[in-house]
């Protein structure tokens, strides 16, 4: 049975609970924090995610490997119809599950490429990515309408918020971390340095330059800074983790974000019905917004409680145990059955 990343699952925790903040947090606040770079974090654990359900550092081969080629495309179906499902939902936050689920399928074809052939496609989509998005413009609009239905290969690639094109550069980045082997040393402090060197290129030469990199920019400076500032926490957190000497205090302090980080897709989307209700009511105000500290802080703590609780008295996240019973195809396989 494939073993946990307590620092992965720390940082996951970390990103859900990120994009929450952006999504209920004062103006001034969310920009200066969470925004943007909360859901790149999410974007590169995606990456991880990937790379650790197809072995990790050593790749699936034969069977295994055409096997786990389809519950990856399982998956990305799945989390497309969930994204489409919360997009329904009505409230003023960019859902990106549908945009990850179309990632998911067309980097198919690189999930088991040799790390230099991913590492190209995420270095194109971080140089390149941003002249296509450009080029055709953007249309960031939230509101879910039947008639958009129409759009979506192009808003999940190029005019929507987290346009693939860009952002699949953060995935392909997730993926090599995980094929080095998130369970090495050298790894995880390559990450922290190599991350941390990144993000002072893109957030510096942005400064110095006069270049954007702000949140959901998807220039260049955003992609490296934002990136880069992302493979420096997975790492970071990952070597605390599993640290011989602050690694069980680490994990001890750490634990309502690991439990958080072990059922992501559970919380965001019960995030996203929470905050459907609130709209709803009178205490959303007129008109509805979802910009309340109460309403944070209610939710950080509550996703954090019922992360931990569940975690000790129960095992997976239910949309977590769902996902894997849907796609786990090739059942005998270590790898497809459930991590507890």
């Amino acid at each position: 049975m494939q073993a946990r990343f307590a620092g992965v699952d720390a940082a996951r925790g970390i990103a859900i609970l990120g994009m929450l903040w952006a999504h209920t947090a004062a103006d001034g606040t969310r920009d200066a924090l969470a925004d943007g770079r909360s859901s790149v974090l999410f974007a590169t654990l995606a990456g991880c995610s990937l790379g650790l359900l197809t072995g990790g550092s050593s790749p699936r081969t034969g069977r295994a490997r055409w096997e786990a080629l389809a519950s990856v495309g399982l998956r990305g179906l799945l989390l497309i119809v969930l994204g489409l499902m919360l997009w329904t939902l009505g409230t003023p936050i960019a859902v990106v599950l549908d945009t990850y689920g179309a990632l998911f399928l067309v980097l198919l074809p690189v999930l088991f490429a040799p790390i230099r052939v991913v590492a190209g496609v995420g270095v194109l989509a971080a140089l390149a990515g941003p002249f296509v998005v450009r080029a055709v413009g953007e249309d960031l609009a939230t509101p879910f309408t039947p008639e958009r239905l129409l759009h979506l290969p192009a808003e999940w690639f190029v005019t929507g918020y987290y346009p693939g094109v860009v952002w699949a550069a953060y995935l392909c980045a997730g993926l090599v971390a995980a094929r080095a082997g998130l369970a090495r040393r050298r790894t995880l402090v390559a990450m922290l340095g190599a991350g941390a060197a990144t993000s002072l290129l893109g957030y510096g030469g942005a400064a110095a330059f006069g270049l954007d990199a702000s949140a959901h920019a998807n220039t260049s400076a955003e992609v490296l800074g934002s990136g880069g500032l992302a493979i420096a926490v997975v790492g970071g957190l990952e070597l605390l983790c599993s640290s011989a000497v602050a690694g069980r205090i680490a994990r001890a302090v750490l634990g309502p974000l690991i439990a958080a980080g072990r059922m992501p897709l559970t919380i965001y989307t019960g995030q996203l019905v929470v905050l459907a209700i609130w709209l709803r009511t009178p205490a959303a105000g007129d008109p509805p917004w979802i910009e309340s500290w109460q309403l944070l802080i209610g939710l950080t703590v509550a996703s954090l409680l019922v992360a931990v609780l569940w975690q000790r008295f129960v095992g997976r996240g239910p949309l977590e145990l769902l996902v894997s019973r849907l796609t786990a195809v090739g059942v005998g396989s270590a790898w497809a059955r459930p991590i507890r």
